[in-house]
């Protein structure tokens, strides 16, 4: 009960003190964690944000796979509970199969962020749509549905280059459905790459506005989509 008490007390002055290792060393003496803990701390300062780091020895992670340094990050003000929390683990991807490898990771709270940029009034502002729905036409034949997805990847990464936002279907589909999902992603166009188009270099596309349909050459796609009104 004393060492409880000698803790609790210990930790209290810590945190008044914006966090001292020397209140921890005091306590415990001058141990391999405490060492690790100070060389971390002498790292942020010398990286220039040490302002943002307070040492406070109270933090508990509820995970046993934890080896080193725990951490919580907080918005300036304290205003809300943690944004994030994470640690140092030595042994977890080993116990799981992988290779022995040291890694600190973190789980985010999105939905603690999302109350803080709101308070800022920094929640961006996002298109509810897309400009484009890209899939590939389903044929029932295992070998040619796989092609047809490979060769979407290359159309959606070229319509992305011009500036395009796509929504990529990542099973091959008909197209009706196909087109009910384009209709509820609010998108500008659908784009259909069915095998018998494709040899020819050409794809399906249909303007979800006037609903217009036509072939199009895979080098005169962007501009095409880029010529539809919103």
């Amino acid at each position: 009960a004393a060492d409880v008490d000698a803790l609790a007390a210990v930790l209290r002055d810590a945190a008044d003190a914006g966090g001292s290792l020397a209140a921890l060393e005091a306590l415990i003496g001058d141990g391999p964690a405490l060492s690790n803990l100070r060389a971390l701390v002498d790292l942020a300062e010398a990286g220039g944000f040490g302002d943002w780091i307070v040492v406070d020895a109270s933090v508990v992670r509820g995970l046993a796979y934890y080896t080193g340094v725990v951490f919580e990050a907080f918005d300036r003000q304290g205003a809300l509970r943690a944004i994030a929390g994470g640690g140092r683990y030595d042994r977890l991807l080993e116990t799981f199969g992988g290779d022995p490898l040291p890694a600190v990771g973190f789980g985010f709270g999105d939905a603690v962020i999302m109350e803080l940029l709101e308070e800022k009034k920094l929640v961006p502002e996002t298109s509810a749509g897309v400009d484009v729905v890209a899939f590939a036409l389903a044929t029932g034949d295992g070998d040619e549905d796989a092609a047809s997805l490979k060769a979407l990847a290359g159309v959606a990464a070229t319509l992305r280059s011009s500036g395009a936002s796509v929504d990529v279907v990542l099973e091959p589909k008909k197209p009706k459905w196909a087109f009910k999902h384009a209709d509820r992603r609010n998108a500008k166009a659908a784009v259909m790459l069915a095998p018998s188009e494709w040899a020819e270099g050409r794809l399906v596309a249909k303007d979800l506005k006037t609903g217009d349909q036509a072939d199009v050459v895979v080098e005169e796609l962007a501009a095409w989509v880029g010529a539809r009104e919103d």
